[in-house]
């Protein structure tokens, strides 16, 4: 394989996406297929993704078929990189959007020989890239640098992005809610995802409890989910409420998408789900401590956002555990403050 000889430069060569594998990062990433769409119409867009990504694609709007493959994330994994770059040559791409700053990120594209390789410089990417983009770093939010790699250079970039879309058939949903023996009794269900990338950004469990044993005795069904290591979360909230809840944790980003589409209403902390649950209009509650709102919420608007109101110094963070310990930026934040979200939320929220 010669890099850089695969010079497809038809007006309707496909385009390939290198989005962030975490969930959030992911979703986040369809407003740039969005963009894409509305600027090159002709030309298709595929994404490259993770095994655990990999079910969010069907139902992207835009997306022609996602590559799946996991490299590891802790060694360069030669071999399985010219590999990838097989399989991506044969694709015949135009143009790749390389969203991670990383140097592993650029190389397969390369390799590939797909001719236009867009990304930020991020680790001295001056060989593995050929369309360079500066400035990341001035850029406020992780939308605004994935979306920047959609403009030219040296043109504007637009006022504002479009929000991420997860289109969820509703049959489908109710299929997997007929497999999975979870009744549809007319009790509306509350979904809550007390997970997070370190427990500094989690709600503590023992608060969604109390949050879930209040709902449920409202006449409400509680679904927690999240990944297997969300497990232990997920029961400690069950044995809080009672028979009205249930533990759907899976290792199958599928179940949790198929769950927030029943969801009259979804409860999250700032994590993947939130992003995932918002996206497909599920009215969604966010619940923000250490970190901003303003920089990692979802685009699309949220039921409510949860934000503590204490004053401590160590705010905004992004330690996945509490360096103060106290952990009061979550802590503070009261269950009665998020129960009356959630009755506001059910008040409105479509039937």
């Amino acid at each position: 394989m010669n890099p850089g000889t695969n010079k497809d430069t038809r007006p309707d060569a496909p385009i390939l996406l290198v989005p962030y594998m975490w969930i959030g990062d992911f979703v986040r990433c369809h407003s740039v297929v969005t963009l894409l769409q509305q600027r090159y119409p002709r030309r298709p867009i595929d994404v490259l993704t993770t095994a655990l990504c990999a079910p969010l694609l069907d139902y992207m709007p835009g997306v022609r078929k996602g590559i799946v493959w996991d490299l590891p994330r802790k060694r360069l994994a030669w071999r399985e990189h010219k590999a990838l770059a097989t399989q991506l040559s044969a694709e015949r791409y135009g143009q790749v959007l390389i969203m991670p700053r990383t140097w592993k990120s650029a190389l397969a594209p390369y390799l590939a020989g797909i001719p236009e390789r867009t990304g930020f410089v991020g680790e001295a990417r001056f060989v593995l890239l050929n369309d360079l983009r500066f400035g990341e770093r001035r850029l406020p939010r992780m939308i605004d640098r994935c979306g920047a790699l959609t403009v030219p250079k040296r043109e504007a970039l637009p006022g504002g992005w479009p929000p991420p879309e997860l289109v969820v058939p509703a049959v489908e949903a109710a299929e997997w809610r007929a497999r999975r023996g979870l009744p549809d009794d007319g009790r509306p269900v509350i979904a809550f995802a007390p997970g997070a990338v370190g427990p500094s950004k989690r709600w503590p469990a023992d608060y969604f409890g109390a949050l879930a044993k209040s709902l449920t005795a409202d006449g409400h069904q509680v679904w927690v989910l999240g990944s297997p290591n969300e497990s232990p979360l997920a029961a400690e909230i069950v044995r809080a409420a009672g028979p009205g809840a249930r533990d759907l944790t899976s290792d199958d980003l599928r179940n949790a998408i198929l769950a927030l589409k029943l969801a009259r209403v979804a409860v999250s902390n700032d994590s993947g789900l939130v992003h995932v649950a918002a996206a497909m209009g599920t009215p969604t509650i966010g619940i923000f401590g250490p970190t901003s709102p303003w920089h990692w919420a979802p685009l699309n608007p949220l039921a409510a956002v949860i934000e503590t109101r204490t004053e401590v110094p160590c705010r905004p963070c992004h330690k996945p555990e509490c360096r103060m310990v106290h952990h009061r930026c979550m802590r503070d934040i009261g269950v009665s403050e998020v129960i009356a979200a959630v009755r506001r939320t059910l008040a409105v929220a479509p039937v």
